[in-house]
């Protein structure tokens, strides 16, 4: 008489191998993912750098003002720029007309 197995279902190691294979990918993956954010917010940061900046010098030739005076927020939304811009829970400042705007993060080595 002949017994037949009726297999259904994985053996551990089949598991194990499955499970290892999920974590080597896991641990290419999510350095390029933080790798990727990282680049993805300095290149919005300098995006609204460059936004302010184009709005002050606008808003300078508009008016006539001289190279160091500096706009207020009010001056410029909505204006000249639709909206100001944010990073994280941080505003940009409003720099003066000669004058480069700077990231409101203290940590970042990005600028125009």
């Amino acid at each position: 008489m002949m017994i037949k197995m009726n297999r259904k279902g994985f053996t551990l190691v089949e598991i194990m191998i499955v499970v290892a294979i999920i974590g080597l990918l896991a641990a290419i993956a999510i350095p390029n993912f933080v790798q990727a954010r990282k680049k993805a917010q300095t290149n919005a940061c300098i995006a609204n750098l460059k936004q302010i900046q184009g709005a002050v010098q606008v808003w300078a030739i508009d008016t006539g003002a001289a190279s160091n005076a500096t706009p207020t927020t009010a001056d410029l939304v909505p204006n000249y720029i639709k909206a100001w811009p944010k990073e994280g829970t941080s505003t940009y400042g409003v720099p003066a007309v000669n004058a480069d705007p700077s990231c409101p993060a203290s940590n970042t080595d990005h600028h125009l």
